[in-house]
């Protein structure tokens, strides 16, 4: 992972901590409430070690990129189908 890489992981981190302490109904210590699909969004609780995955940051910059830090479900949308989303956070468990 490249200084720019982790630079930017960094930053997405720091500005999500704010986001996620206002999104913490419900959700265990150390994880966080994602909403993902297409038309209608699911609410995942995902860990949040997923923010250090390569994979998963760039789902962060879609996400940032399409909706900024503006989210109107109340907490991070992520845009990509459920069934994407599904595979990837399983292949992260997997790792």
């Amino acid at each position: 992972m490249g200084v720019h890489s982790m630079l930017s992981g960094a930053k997405q981190i720091r500005k999500l901590q704010s986001f996620l302490t206002r999104n913490q109904a419900s959700v265990p210590k150390g994880h966080m409430a994602v909403y993902v699909g297409d038309v209608h969004k699911k609410r995942m609780v995902i860990p949040i070690s997923y923010l250090n995955h390569p994979s998963f940051v760039d789902l962060l910059n879609r996400a940032e990129e399409e909706f900024g830090f503006n989210h109107p479900m109340g907490g991070l949308t992520i845009p990509c189908s459920e069934d994407d989303f599904i595979d990837l956070t399983s292949q992260l468990n997997s790792l």
